[in-house]
């Protein structure tokens, strides 16, 4: 397949690496600033000087930029009949703009690091991770979701199908907020020399994405602000709740019941995968297969069919 990839930082870097050192692709890719495209060449990679460049003959379009840029480049798009695809970590506002593309999957690899940038890319940053490519009934193309499904899971991710809105209620509970708590814990630092010389692992571990950039953070924490403000506001009602219970005549016996819920979702996380199965490969189908928890592995050829797990039973969300 044709590829351009749009866009070379940590996501789309990796992307290019992935599918430039597997048979049967050309992937060229661009990015915006002179000094990534010139590392990008450098390393042996096909480059191009500008977006209209790289799409010329693709089949394929992935918009790796950030949410912010979307709309200009989506813009130089124009007349662009083939497939497109994002990595943006927010898929309702990137649906909404996008609505002048005849041909859109949304996507976002739940991958990632605290570095960024080309020089951070990895081609094995895929492997495993889950990928979610969104379904809307009635919307996008069957047979161009499954195009999509079938190149990612090909590079080693478990493509999970979903809704935009599904996504971004999803991902505002396992991302968005963790980094908003993160950086509320990450700055008890500030003024605190003796915190900061006891931390230990479970700060560490606790405040590992506070490191993100800045930018990033805000970015798509604002960018799915309705979506985020729910969820931060049942975990604000949370800790208001573990507050009250610090008042307690017996403050440890009070704290134990929600701290034990906790502990045993977490200890069932992640999902064990169930057992392999071939299914249908329909939009009825996939969107049950992703509220179940599932994710497809593979594509068949002729796109009648897909290969699936499902968690077990006995997991999270029995």
């Amino acid at each position: 397949m044709n590829v351009a990839v749009i866009g070379l930082g940590l996501i789309g870097g990796s992307l290019l690496k992935a599918l430039a050192g597997r048979n049967g692709h050309e992937v060229t890719g661009y990015d915006a600033d002179p000094a990534t495209r010139t590392l990008a060449g450098d390393d042996g990679y096909k480059v191009a000087g500008s977006v209209a460049e790289a799409i010329a003959g693709a089949e394929l379009v992935v918009l790796a930029v950030p949410l912010p840029v979307l709309p200009g480049v989506i813009a130089e798009l124009a007349g662009y009949d083939g497939l497109v695809t994002d990595v943006t970590s927010v898929k309702g506002p990137v649906r909404e703009l996008a609505h002048g593309i005849r041909r859109f999957v949304g996507g976002h690899p739940m991958a990632g690091k605290e570095t960024s940038g080309f020089a951070a890319a990895d081609p094995a940053l895929f492997e495993g991770c889950a990928w979610v490519l969104c379904l809307e009934p009635g919307e996008t193309g069957l047979d161009d979701w499954l195009t999509a499904a079938a190149l990612f899971t090909a590079i080693g991710a478990r493509v999970v199908p979903a809704t935009a809105a599904e996504h971004d209620r999803a991902v505002a509970a396992i991302s968005h907020v963790p980094h908003l708590a993160a950086a509320a814990i990450a700055r008890r630092l500030v003024g605190n020399p003796l915190a900061a010389t006891l931390g230990a692992g479970s700060f560490r571990d606790g405040t590992r994405v506070a490191a993100t950039r800045a930018e990033l953070i805000a970015a798509m924490c604002g960018g799915n602000a309705p979506a985020v403000r729910e969820v931060l506001s049942a975990v604000i009602d949370d800790l208001q709740q573990r507050l009250a219970e610090l008042d307690d005549a017996d403050p440890v016996a009070a704290l134990i019941p929600a701290l034990r819920e906790a502990g045993d979702a977490r200890r069932a996380w992640p999902p064990r995968p169930g057992a392999a199965a071939e299914e249908p490969a329909g939009v009825a189908e996939l969107l049950a297969l992703g509220r179940a928890g599932g994710w497809v592995t593979a594509v068949a050829e002729n796109h009648v069919t897909i290969s699936t797990m499902r968690p077990e039973s006995d997991r999270i969300g029995s």
